[in-house]
């Protein structure tokens, strides 16, 4: 049985500890009340089911008791165990017949005195008594504003008694009076909503912190309104879950919101959700909420570059956490119910990425206008443009991709990289036709500016392409820069000319500012230093450019072993020249060192080109040339590199040989002068003064005095032994290794 206490005064609280069992009416209390009626309708006390052979009882039912005195009124339960047919459970059932306060006070007396006579009252038996098994008193004032659904402890009607035991409540307060105009006129649903909706743009309107880190949390006055409010028009959870979300949802098309809180928002209503409680108005609502929600992300992600930008931490979170609630949405079965239609959802995010790239490029191409401007000038803007989408497809596959396909299932970086790579080389493929029409005229030329824009653009398409790496296997076939080289064959012969000639320049000044001094440590001089640092920048942009078709790079590699040969040939030259010139009027030690920096210069050059074949990954071009043309091919290959590589290596012999030749024709006035001397000595020569020298010649003259009077003949070879022997030791010192062995 359950039912209202009223209000009691202290002294009958005290009392109401030893008889928890009953329900009391306070007479004073019921004096002040003008609403209370002289008849106790039975509305006041209600009595369940009888829950037969069982200590586990679950009654599942539902009561409703108007309440005069929210402040001091109780609500009282008393728990039976029912052994006849006729005691308190079926006494009870008459409450109807009873009027007056008197009437009742008497009725329950009667069932307290039923109980106490052990079943006087019925067979007499104490197997067909009532027995008493708790009751609980809940204060209706202490009603938190969500109610009860908690299980309280049944309390014996004396401190003697041994009752025990729990009983799970589930109770709620709520009007049951609706006077407004607009509660008239909106349901309860609306009315919340538009309660909640204005409260959440105060709120949100006087935030301290960034409004996007806003947490979505009111103030207690404005949260207790709302609960009130819930409690009051009995709106279950599963309501005011659809209603947070729509009004939050809503609001987050005009201010932006912490998307953590429109995440707990969606599982919440997952988490409630029962499809058979939502029909009508509030389907409706719900789906045009999830529709409108879905829109605005979708179109956010179109233009995620601009209102998330990597540079910002804080921007990549919020958008980590947004795509999370829209892959969390899309797995809900709130929304497969009440949006059937939306189950391409994965297609439309495609679809969004896909229009955001676009407008993304095409604002990339408005901004640097790459078709303005005269030719060399496009492609200096065109360098920028594909420069800049390199950085952006650099950052979806280290930021967004991620992002993407952990939320979404949806592989951006693929998305993005195909629609970027074919626009790209869509518009690259129409400026390299403009510049290969009009290398092409006679009068045309590429110049130095031109061939440095188009080999930066190659370069650029070339870091473009290698992305492709990250592609899915069935991403990475037919892209549209698969053969992007082939419109840079004709602009990079050009632009091979233009290197080749700026190394000829570069090379004769540096051969006309070399004093013929060997630089720090080497035995070479500063122009050999230059040709090979030439050398080697030259190759490096060739490895750089990496030619994708290695077998067609063979014309390439020709053109650049030629070049570097006929440089070489060309520096030895200037240089045996120079020294020709500088050997007027300087000593014999002083060109002897000038002419052994000058074959050190050839010898370094011959060094640098004796690897090209490692160098230019020559055996590479020879095996193409042999899957593209047979054993003959190979063979082409091997000759024409080869073949130039011994033609310099003859050429630099024979300038060394020049060299050479200018030091013994300066020797021979020397070496007659001394062996003049020889022949005109005296015949007698103090044998003590001839000591034989140290060296190679004093060896070889020693041999010679077994045929000659050896003390004279050591006396007068003696100067000409002096000037060979200083000759070898500056031929020593300053000769390379291999220059000493010739």
């Amino acid at each position: 049985m359950l039912g209202i206490l009223l209000g009691q005064s202290p002294r009958e609280t005290e009392e109401k500890k030893e008889r928890k069992f009953s329900f009391r009416k306070r007479k004073e209390k019921l004096e002040k009340r003008s609403s209370t009626k002289e008849v106790l309708p039975a509305r006041c006390i209600q009595v369940t089911e009888v829950k037969p052979e069982t200590l586990n009882p679950v009654w599942d039912e539902h009561f409703v008791f108007e309440i005069d005195d929210v402040h001091s009124d109780l609500l009282h339960l008393d728990i039976w165990d029912h052994d006849d047919d006729v005691s308190v459970a079926e006494a009870c059932k008459k409450l109807n017949e009873v009027s007056g306060l008197r009437g009742m006070g008497r009725y329950f007396k009667q069932i307290a005195k039923s109980v106490r006579s052990n079943g006087s009252a019925s067979s007499g038996s104490e197997e067909n008594a009532d027995d008493f098994l708790g009751c609980t008193n809940i204060p209706l004032n202490e009603f938190p504003i969500v109610g009860y659904d908690t299980w309280f402890k049944l309390e014996p009607r004396s401190s003697t008694s041994k009752v025990q035991g729990e009983c799970h409540l589930i109770l709620k307060l709520f009007t049951s009076q609706r006077d407004t105009a607009l509660s008239k006129s909106d349901s309860n649903v609306s009315i919340h909503k538009k309660l909640l909706s204005q409260i959440v743009e105060y709120e949100h309107a006087h935030v301290k912190r960034e409004p996007y880190n806003w947490n979505g949390r009111v103030c207690p006055p404005a949260w207790t309104a709302l609960t009130h409010h819930a409690v009051q028009t009995d709106l279950s959870p599963l309501q005011q879950a659809v209603i947070r979300w729509q009004c939050y949802s809503s609001h987050h098309r005009t201010q932006r919101l912490c998307y953590s809180l429109l995440l707990r928002l969606l599982r919440t209503v997952d988490a409630e959700w029962d499809p058979a409680a939502v029909r009508g108005d509030l389907e409706r609502q719900l789906s045009d909420s999830f529709r409108l929600y879905t829109e605005h992300c979708l179109c956010l992600m179109k233009n995620m570059r601009q209102v998330f930008p990597c540079s910002s931490a804080a921007a990549i979170s919020r958008y980590e956490l947004m795509l999370r609630g829209v892959g969390f949405m899309q797995n809900m079965q709130a929304f497969k119910t009440v949006c059937p239609l939306r189950h391409d959802l994965h297609m439309d995010i495609t679809t969004a990425v896909k229009k955001g790239t676009v407008e993304w490029y095409e604002s990339l191409i408005a901004r640097f206008k790459p078709e303005d401007g005269p030719l060399e000038e496009q492609l200096k803007k065109l360098v920028q443009v594909v420069d800049a989408v390199c950085a952006d497809v650099q950052r979806a596959q280290n930021n967004y991709n991620k992002l993407f396909y952990s939320a979404v299932k949806v592989d951006f970086f693929s998305i993005a990289y195909r629609q970027l790579e074919k626009q790209v080389a869509d518009d690259v493929n129409v400026a390299m036709e403009r510049v290969c029409g009009t290398l092409e005229q006679e009068s045309s030329k590429l110049t130095q500016t031109m061939g440095e824009a188009i080999f930066e653009l190659f370069m650029s398409l070339k870091i473009l392409k290698d992305f492709r790496e990250f592609l899915p296997l069935k991403d990475a076939k037919m892209l549209a820069l698969t053969v992007f080289h082939n419109w840079f064959k004709s602009s990079i012969h050009k632009w091979l000319q233009i290197v080749h000639d700026r190394s000829g320049d570069r090379i004769r000044k540096a051969v006309e500012a070399d004093t013929l001094e060997a630089v720090q440590q080497a035995k070479h001089s500063s122009s050999a230093a230059e040709v090979a640092a030439c050398f080697s920048q030259v190759r490096e942009i060739w490895l750089q450019l990496a030619w994708p078709d290695t077998a067609g790079a063979f014309i390439f590699v020709t053109r650049l072993t030629d070049n570097f040969c006929s440089e070489a040939v060309c520096y030895s030259e200037m240089m045996t020249r120079k020294i020709e010139r500088n050997q007027l009027g300087r000593d014999h030690k002083s060109f002897t060192v000038q002419l052994c920096i000058g074959l050190n210069d050839t010898e370094h050059v011959r060094v640098f080109l004796a690897q090209l074949p490692r160098d230019l990954d020559w055996p590479a071009v020879e095996r193409a040339m042999e899957e593209s043309c047979g054993a003959e091919g190979k063979e082409q290959v091997y000759k024409a590199l080869h073949g130039q590589l011994f033609n310099v290596d003859l050429d630099l012999q024979r300038e060394a040989k020049r060299l050479i030749t200018l030091l013994t024709d300066k020797m021979l006035p020397e070496l007659r002068r001394y062996i003049q001397h020889i022949s005109l000595s005296p015949d007698s020569i103090n044998n003590d003064d001839v000591r034989p020298r140290g060296g190679v010649l004093c060896c070889v003259a020693v041999r010679v005095c077994n045929y000659f009077n050896a003390p004279l003949f050591f006396q007068a070879v003696s100067p000409l032994m002096k000037y060979l022997q200083d000759t070898m030791v500056i031929l020593t010192e300053h000769l390379v290794k291999e220059n000493l062995t010739k």
